[in-house]
């Protein structure tokens, strides 16, 4: 491998990907560190509707899988592991396992994880009912009934979108109070389709190949009831995938990076894309723009600075 590469990519989600491919388009070296789970939260979705450029359904496996092969023909190099740490001044050394690498910019890719409720039926049918996203999957649930877990912000925009299409949105929350702003409570309170289960948290997943329902444990009696829905979505937040950047570069109170300037982070030459930062909309669409941006940014650094290639 080259001695110094002009752009590292860390992640290999759609944020990372469309980084890669305009760098490497661009004539830039770039060198993708994709991570061991590459593909970012798209390898977890099966029927993607709403990327534009694919009238027929595509699944997610197969568009990062696109994506990947493009920037590869375009020149950039991958490797599946995981980054150690990461070094604050030019040119940055970017540890992976017992390899150091080394770069004139790097661009961080490394999105966020969804939170989960951590039962083993939840995982099993991830993809196949259950969600984390209810903007990517609630279209696939048209006229079914649905639960959402969670009594924050999240979970009650989540619910709300949810009743765009479904028949039935349940709402279940293990406190006796939501946490979200009183106008998002009001709203979903105001909504007939929406019934709350207060004091109780999903004890099993039901279902096969699909889900079909979910227990659900009262925290006051334990008493255990099954519902009957055809969706689950879990809405109890995201982890950015930040641990390995503290102390490196700015990050908010909840470890998502903090920008100075469109894709800038405050270490000069490191730059962010995707939902490492982005909070709000979790889209592949908007984390691929975001990863157009930061290519552009990384271009222009390395321009700017004159830096020896």
């Amino acid at each position: 491998m080259e001695d110094i590469f002009d752009i590292i990519v860390i992640g290999s989600g759609p944020a990372g990907l469309t980084a890669a491919i305009y760098a490497a388009r661009s004539n830039l070296s770039v060198f993708v560190v994709a991570g061991v789970e590459a593909g970012g939260q798209l390898i977890w979705t099966t029927d993607v509707e709403d990327y534009p450029g694919f009238p027929e359904v595509i699944q997610g496996p197969e568009l990062i899988e696109r994506m990947r092969a493009q920037a590869e023909r375009l020149g950039a190099k991958f490797l599946n592991e995981n980054v150690e740490t990461i070094t604050t001044l030019p040119p940055f050394v970017v540890e992976v396992g017992s390899q150091k690498f080394k770069a004139r910019s790097v661009i961080l890719a490394t999105g966020a994880s969804a939170k989960w409720l951590g039962i083993d039926s939840e995982q099993r049918l991830r993809a196949k009912g259950v969600s984390a996203c209810a903007v990517c999957d609630g279209p696939f649930f048209r006229e079914k009934e649905v639960a959402v877990v969670g009594g924050g912000d999240t979970a009650l925009r989540e619910a709300l979108f949810l009743t765009r299409m479904c028949k039935k949105v349940y709402v279940i929350h293990r406190r006796d109070s939501l946490r979200a702003f009183q106008s998002l409570q009001e709203a979903a309170k105001a909504n007939p389709k929406i019934e709350f289960i207060f004091e109780s948290v999903v004890d099993e997943v039901l279902g096969q190949d699909k889900v079909s329902g979910v227990r659900i444990k009262n925290l006051k009696t334990e008493k255990t009831k099954d519902l009957e829905v055809q969706g689950l979505f879990i809405a109890i937040g995201h982890k950015p995938n930040t641990d390995f950047l503290k102390g490196v570069i700015d990050l908010d109170e909840r470890g998502y990076i903090v920008l100075k300037e469109k894709s800038k982070t405050s270490v000069e030459g490191i730059f962010a894309a995707g939902d490492v930062h982005d909070f709000r909309y979790q889209q592949a669409v908007t984390a691929a723009g975001a990863g157009c941006i930061a290519a552009l940014d990384a271009e222009e650094y390395l321009g700017e600075h004159q830096i020896q290639r």
